[in-house]
């Protein structure tokens, strides 16, 4: 509650000072508050991949590239051959996608074996800066694949991370951040492996459009209501007068 109630862009810095506060709860922060994602180079293939803590073992953070974890750890436990493949094909799947979507920025799919099945997590991470203006989007989708006969049963959970910030000197300085999270179940058809990432690459995609709509029509529209209400561009005797005219036609019409 604490963590929800602080400025969203700020959520790294507030968590690490907050870590620092109580050792004892640093578990449970990093493995329930979504913060923007991170980076790291793999050593390896000198690649970037996204940072979180389903690729996380202690300090150290499994590369999609080389399924190595830098730093190294003993005993760390990896995705079984079969899900590694599939681990494989489904980041490539969501790079076309991110192209398409996001024209750039950083893709990762990371995936961990269940006893029914597999769960994994869907990362996005698309930033922009400018001299006057700088925005970030972080989608987080997590997901678990439950097998069945000839189906399996999909549940979903996805956040969202919105952070855009403006400064000049015409309109001064600006923060718009904040943070979504929706959940979906459903059951799909599958033939093999591949159905898997057809079924999950379906999910995210349209998880995806529904929050950017509910973003575009809810929250920035009614923010936009609101500054409009506030900020009125005409003098303030001609709104007055608008609103008398437009009030005596409907007196007229109402005799």
């Amino acid at each position: 509650d604490l963590v929800r109630r602080l400025p969203p862009h700020s959520i790294s810095a507030n968590l690490t000072r907050i870590c620092a506060l109580a050792p004892s709860l640093t578990e449970d922060l990093l493995s329930s508050v979504d913060q923007p994602l991170q980076t790291r180079q793999c050593k390896k293939t000198k690649k970037e991949y996204l940072l979180c803590d389903y690729n996380r073992d202690g300090d150290s953070y499994r590369s999609p590239w080389s399924n190595e974890f830098y730093p190294e750890v003993e005993d760390a436990e990896y995705p079984s051959e079969r899900v590694r493949k599939m681990e494989v094909r489904m980041g490539e799947a969501v790079e076309v996608y991110r192209e398409l979507y996001y024209e750039g920025g950083l893709s990762n799919v990371y995936l961990w074996d269940l006893d029914d099945g597999f769960a994994g997590v869907v990362l996005l991470k698309k930033t922009t800066s400018k001299s006057s203006s700088e925005g970030g989007w972080d989608s987080i989708h997590v997901f678990e694949a439950i097998d069945r006969a000839r189906t399996a049963h999909y549940k979903l959970t996805s956040t969202v991370i919105l952070h855009l910030g403006t400064k000049s000197e015409a309109l001064g300085e600006m923060d718009l951040s904040g943070n979504m999270t929706r959940q979906v179940e459903q059951d799909m058809p599958v033939q093999d492996d591949g159905s898997h990432i057809v079924n999950v690459g379906k999910l995210v995609e349209d998880m995806e459009l529904k929050m950017r709509n509910l973003l575009q029509e809810v929250y920035f529209g009614k923010a936009k209501d609101i500054v409009g209400d506030l900020r009125s561009i005409q003098p303030l005797t001609e709104a007055n007068k608008d609103k008398a005219t437009h009030q005596e036609m409907i007196n007229s019409m109402k005799r």
